[in-house]
């Protein structure tokens, strides 16, 4: 897969000094792109303090439509037009984000150099990009909201030689293009690439959540993923007090789900702004991670923003950044 996790917003609802509100970044490591998740408000100007590039943007996934996760879609687009945008832009997301992003595009006259291709997350099924393959899974919260996992859709592939020649398939650039994962007409007939390729590995798979207080509704997305991104919004001694259903996860939920699915690397995110670094000022993040360490084996991390992670071939994740680059 080689696909790198940047964090561009870890916080939930407002957005502190040290964390803007959701944003991650999945980052190919053979430079094809990029994709994001959710794009909360001032999303391109953490973009701003990242190697990225909205040239190279190729997909955003909107969880669901609170303005913590999707108020910053508006400008980033605006932004990415000035800039001359030109691929054609991909936006899987709920119902009723393609009629607000077109009507607040149409009210302030924006015009974009590029094409949107928008996909109902209701109805996705699976979604396609690159070497990627996408699906969206429904969530409980307060409105529809989905997580979605990306898999890799073509693990370590090699030709299958002696299919290829029992099926007279000559060689030369047919077969190079089908060994790049692209279907090729062939004498009036359509060959599938995935047809004609070997996988050598099993897949790489990263589940991403949005807010859910069910963990358990990613179980079949979990089934066979080494990485789960969760939000862990609070712990289980504050969400005790609450007097109503916040429609989010505590880390203890989170974290016992994760140990029960087997998930060998576990990273939360989307954390109330009342849990600081500085214990003095609020309640301690390392609360977060006391709870979850307590009820799960596995690798834990507790995202921040621009911290990058890489899912190695060992199955794996690492931190591979720990400051802005």
């Amino acid at each position: 897969m080689g696909v790198d996790l940047l964090f561009l917003g870890t916080s939930s609802g407002t957005p502190t000094r040290a964390r803007n509100v959701t944003g991650l970044a999945l980052l190919e490591e053979t430079g094809k792109g990029w994709r994001l998740v959710d794009c909360g408000e001032a999303t391109q100007h953490q973009v701003l303090r990242t190697p990225l590039s909205l040239h190279e943007l190729r997909a955003i996934f909107i969880t669901h439509v609170h303005g913590d996760h999707c108020y910053g879609l508006p400008g980033l687009l605006a932004s990415a037009g000035m800039q001359g945008k030109q691929e054609p832009l991909e936006i899987i997301a709920p119902d009723g984000i393609e009629e607000w992003v077109r009507t607040t595009l149409r009210l302030t006259r924006t015009w974009l150099s590029f094409e949107l291709n928008f996909h109902a997350a209701e109805c996705l099924g699976e979604w396609r990009g690159d070497n990627l393959r996408v699906e969206a899974f429904a969530l409980s919260h307060r409105v529809p909201c989905y997580g979605y996992s990306f898999t890799e859709a073509r693990p370590d592939p090699r030709l299958d030689i002696d299919k290829l020649d029992r099926h007279g398939i000559p060689r030369g650039p047919l077969w190079g293009q089908l060994a790049r994962g692209i279907d090729v007409q062939h004498e009036g007939r359509t060959l599938r690439s995935d047809d004609y390729l070997i996988l050598t590995r099993p897949p790489q798979r990263m589940v991403v959540g949005g807010d859910n207080d069910r963990p358990e509704l990613l179980a079949e997305a979990c089934r066979t993923a080494q990485v789960l991104v969760h939000e862990a919004t609070y712990t289980q001694a504050v969400a005790n007090d609450a007097r109503a259903a916040f429609g989010h996860s505590t880390a203890a939920a989170v974290a016992t789900f994760a140990q029960s699915a087997g998930i060998a690397n576990l990273v939360l995110t989307h954390f109330s702004a009342r849990y600081q670094a500085d214990p003095k000022r609020g309640l301690s993040i390392e609360a977060i991670r006391d709870e979850a360490a307590a009820l799960y084996e596995g690798r834990l991390f507790l995202a921040e923003d621009f911290a990058r992670f890489r899912l190695n071939w060992d199955g794996a994740l690492r931190r591979v950044c720990t400051s802005n680059q």
